[in-house]
């Protein structure tokens, strides 16, 4: 089961590649999307950091400008082509393909751990697992901060399917005509705190209109 949904997932993802930051141009996100900018550069300022699933690098754009380093990565070779291709300085910023699910044992241990928009796509029975390799690639005392979507009625897709494990889907379409089932889960305050609660301190949660933001220290 896992397999069939990380493959769709990354096909989706591929296949979006070129419409994917389309979605940071809605109109009534805008305010929300300053404050969340502003989040990451104040978190991250002068942190080597880590990013999972950077896609087509939006946020390591946003990173890059008060970390030290990002080493952004993705399973996706089609987004990370497009993230390559922006103008970030490549002396502090480099992408790797790699897998979310099976991190690599690094040299360096990162004192940031970042990802936008990567939790609500792993099924609720990896979320540990992908924790505990996460943490793997981080210092003592990292800070960590994710970043998804709130479930908002009329402006999110709708939801369409619940599964026995409690992962909800939505059917998405692109401008092929293609037509995809995607994992999307919408956690609330209290399962996003039990999820890290074990493995974190200084745990903090906010909810905004369209998103939320999960900070803490590893």
């Amino acid at each position: 089961m896992h397999m069939s949904i990380e493959t769709s997932l990354v096909s989706y993802y591929a296949n979006r590649a070129q419409e994917y930051e389309r979605i940071y141009h809605k109109p009534e996100r805008q305010d929300d999307l300053r404050q969340i900018r502003r989040c990451v550069q104040n978190e991250f300022f002068g942190a080597d950091v880590f990013e999972v699933a950077c896609g087509t690098g939006y946020w390591t754009e946003f990173l890059a400008r008060k970390a030290a380093s990002v080493l952004a990565t993705d399973i996706n070779d089609e987004v990370l082509a497009i993230a390559r291709s922006k103008p970030i300085d490549n002396q502090r910023v480099s992408f790797r393909r790699e897998d979310a699910y099976a991190l690599p044992s690094l040299p360096q241990r990162f004192t940031g751990g970042f990802s936008g928009f990567w939790w609500s796509h792993i099924p609720k029975a990896r979320i540990h697992s992908f924790l505990r390799g996460f943490h793997r690639v981080l210092s003592s005392s990292a800070k960590v901060m994710f970043i998804d979507n709130a479930y908002v009625k009329g402006s999110s897709t709708p939801i369409t399917r619940t599964d026995e494990h409690g992962d909800t889907y939505q059917i998405r379409w692109l401008e092929d005509g293609s037509t995809h089932e995607v994992l999307k889960n919408f956690p609330t305050e209290s399962e996003l705190v039990m999820a890290v609660e074990s493995l974190a301190s200084d745990v903090r949660v906010e909810f905004l209109r369209y998103y939320w933001i999960l900070s803490y220290v590893a």
